[in-house]
């Protein structure tokens, strides 16, 4: 059985991932910041970041669909508000896959760990405001 999910709420909070993304990562909030620890030095061309940008369409889609799944199946278990349902689904998931591989790979990779609380939060806004969105719009466009 396939939970029901609606797609146009998915694919806004695919959009709202692009949109956390260039707030958070632009030179004034947390860019250059980033840019220094994780030693990304940008080329200058904005063709080199086509691939990037398509690369975060596609697994924002996935990561969208797969929220929208889980607090739909939330729901049908646990019944109650699901807009709710839906935000402690979006920090559940956060935690237990996001948070715990960002933080298990940077450890052994010697990442900073400044860069690891800044990568992991930047994931945390970002699937609450998918939550936000998908709890907002419900469980099915009919």
């Amino acid at each position: 059985m396939i939970p029901e999910i609606n797609i146009w709420a998915v694919l806004l909070a695919t959009l709202s991932s692009m949109v956390v993304g260039s707030v958070w990562y632009t030179p004034k909030v947390f860019g250059n910041y980033w840019m220094k620890v994780a030693k990304v030095t940008p080329s200058g061309e904005a063709k080199d970041a086509v691939k990037p940008i398509l690369i975060t369409l596609v697994v924002s889609f996935v990561s969208a669909l797969v929220l929208a799944g889980s607090a739909a199946i939330s729901q049908h278990f646990y019944g109650g508000n699901f807009l709710e349902n839906t935000l402690i689904t979006a920090v559940i998931l956060w935690a237990g896959f996001t948070a715990a591989r960002f933080i298990t790979h940077d450890a052994f990779e010697g990442r900073p760990a400044g860069l690891t609380v800044l990568n992991c939060a930047h994931e945390l806004v970002t699937l609450v405001v998918m939550g936000l969105i998908i709890g907002l719009f419900g469980i099915s466009a009919t």
